[in-house]
């Protein structure tokens, strides 16, 4: 299949590496110049702008930052790829992590010009991708989302058509909060543990055998030995997915009140200058005000 993927950060990247890796004709787009170059080395081919993407793909997918940069790509009045002539018929998914108002827009925009649509956000980090244990969750058609299946399983295992319309992006919110208050209680547990002198090794390798070892904590284990924090996804953009899950809470009704404690400690880590670090992170901050490292 001849397919494109616009958004080359670390997700795009990695999906479009699995879909090259699949066998598949693979167009790729950044909004920043040069995100490309590996890619094309392992055999993709580059594209100019997204609404180039439907010249020869029958189906485009979009990884973007935010909200805002989906709106950018898909709705804009010069180059929006749902407004572009040669899209009616074929098939957009969106794998990114946006509003459930921004995706509804997208989603009636593009039902109004003939364009398939389907959301798709994932849960997992790029190493979770190149290991092909990606989780898939879709909400859409019935039949667009059959249509594509086998290609969302080139990417990863653990496909998931969780309903109609925007499902999955509610479903995704779900999801993050809950991994980054794992990751703020696992920071918790290692800063008590050492304050009380601990060896992190010992601690670690207790929690990993233990009923709280859920696959995103062994995941981080390894760095949390090493204390890196290089991010996998950064303290920032977790910020971002909690916004968004408090706001979907707010027009749902539902009080999040852990949620808005993490979502304050993780603004807490943009303001002390680790936003782009792994939302791990949380672990620097609170040892920081705990007086257990300066930097």
């Amino acid at each position: 299949m001849d397919v494109s993927v616009l958004g080359l950060g670390q997700m795009g990247s990695a999906i479009a590496e699995r879909l090259v890796d699949a066998g598949h004709e693979v167009g790729v787009w950044n909004r920043s110049k040069g995100r490309a170059d590996d890619l094309v080395a392992r055999g993709a081919y580059e594209l100019d702008s997204p609404a180039e993407a439907w010249e020869r793909s029958d189906v485009c997918i979009t990884m973007l930052a935010d909200s805002r940069a989906l709106a950018d790509v898909a709705l804009a009045a010069d180059g929006g790829m749902v407004h572009a002539a040669s899209a009616k018929g074929k098939t957009l998914i969106d794998m990114s992590t946006v509003s459930v108002e921004v995706s509804r827009a997208v989603s009636a925009a593009a039902a109004a010009a003939g364009v398939r649509y389907l959301c798709a956000p994932v849960s997992g980090n790029p190493g979770v991708v190149r290991a092909g244990n990606l989780t898939v969750i879709a909400s859409g058609e019935e039949s667009v989302f059959s249509s594509v299946e086998s290609l969302l399983r080139d990417i990863g295992p653990h496909v998931f058509l969780a309903g109609e319309g925007d499902t999955a992006r509610v479903i995704k919110l779900a999801l993050n909060l809950m991994v980054a208050g794992t990751a703020e209680l696992l920071a918790e547990c290692v800063a008590l543990a050492e304050a009380h002198d601990v060896r992190r090794e010992k601690l670690l390798e207790i929690v990993g055998a233990s009923a709280v070892a859920s696959p995103l904590v062994k995941y981080k284990i390894g760095p949390l030995l090493a204390d890196d924090y290089t991010s996998t996804f950064s303290s920032r953009l977790m910020r971002k997915d909690l916004d968004l899950a408090l706001e979907a809470a707010a027009a749902g009704g539902v009080p999040l009140p852990v949620t808005g404690v993490v979502q304050q400690l993780l603004q807490a880590c943009m303001s002390t200058g680790l936003g782009e670090l792994d939302f791990m992170a949380l672990l620097v901050r609170l040892q920081r005000e705990a007086g257990q490292r300066s930097a």
